[in-house]
């Protein structure tokens, strides 16, 4: 092969991979990696000892595929505001890279069909529930981010949504780990939530956003509001082993993590610097994924009936 036709094959490499990164972040899949990883588990509890994976996984790609279209509306709605956010100036719908027209196309085929997916392969409860998340965070979330910083609280009821679906896809019912599930990602949303609005507070604040650290006085909240939250999470946390859901494993983790994690939500509302708001955020990207691979670790999980 020439050297121009190396050039030019590498070049259409180079434009496909471009294109694919673009609907990577329009569908913010990097986050749906996450909540695929917990609708995943949710689902795997749900089969109990000798359940299938590939079902779990079926299940947790439909969650994904959900919360795909939720990033894709939700940049959709927010293309005046994002054009206002140095973070976020540069998205996909904003340069044009992507239609406005092809985004909403591809977010209303992927609702409707992980919506279709778990009705027709799974139950109507979960799908159901699906839908319902879908609809929050589209519908009621994105816009109160313009009114109220009461947006967190509704924004994290969603957001804690992909391992009960993915446990109630499998179950067709609730149970104590959905419960747990459910309950745990909530309360870790909110330091995350808060590390990352106090560092973007400037841009929340020119794009009229009303996260909590970007309005007058709501600064020095965050993290007061981190560290309740943290400290909120350890008892959360601890609910399997209360249950007897879980083993010593997964218990002597998960108190490790909390503990982390308190500390850093603690050195953050000590010192609310932008190094300290990046470490808590880290921290939160670590605890979740790794309490998540401790409930698959434990040998007590796997080995306990489904409840």
């Amino acid at each position: 092969m020439s050297k121009a036709n190396t050039h030019v094959v590498d070049s259409d490499a180079q434009t496909v991979l471009s294109r694919l990164n673009d609907w990577v972040q329009l569908t913010k899949l990097r986050l749906a990696s996450l909540v695929s990883f917990a609708a995943f588990v949710g689902a795997l509890l749900a089969e109990g000892r000798g359940g299938s994976v590939m079902n779990a996984i079926e299940a947790a790609l439909w969650v994904t595929a959900s919360a795909a279209s939720g990033g894709t509306l939700n940049q959709v709605l927010e293309r005046d505001t994002d054009r206002l956010m140095d973070r976020t100036k540069d998205r996909p719908l904003l340069t044009g890279r992507i239609s406005t027209r092809n985004a909403i196309l591809v977010a209303a085929l992927l609702g409707v069909g992980s919506t279709a997916g778990l009705w027709l392969r799974f139950n109507p409860l979960a799908a159901m529930l699906s839908l319902a998340s879908l609809f929050a965070y589209v519908a009621v979330y994105t816009p109160l981010k313009r009114v109220s910083t009461l947006n967190t609280v509704v924004g994290a009821l969603p957001g804690a949504a992909p391992p009960l679906i993915g446990y109630v896809a499998v179950s067709g019912a609730l149970g104590n780990w959905a419960i747990s599930l459910f309950a745990i990602v909530f309360a870790w949303q909110f330091p995350h939530f808060m590390s990352i609005a106090w560092m973007y507070r400037e841009d929340y604040k020119r794009a009229g956003m009303q996260m909590l650290p970007g309005v007058e006085g709501g600064e020095s909240i965050a993290g007061r509001q981190a560290l309740v939250y943290s400290l909120c999470l350890l008892p959360i946390s601890m609910l399997p082993g209360v249950w007897g859901d879980a083993g010593p494993v997964y218990i002597a983790g998960a108190l490790l993590l909390g503990m982390a994690y308190c500390v850093a939500s603690f050195r953050f509302m000590a010192k609310q610097t932008r190094p300290r708001a990046r470490q808590l955020l880290w921290t939160s990207l670590i605890y979740l994924p790794a309490l998540l691979t401790l409930i698959l670790c434990d040998p007590a999980v796997r080995a306990a009936a489904v409840k």
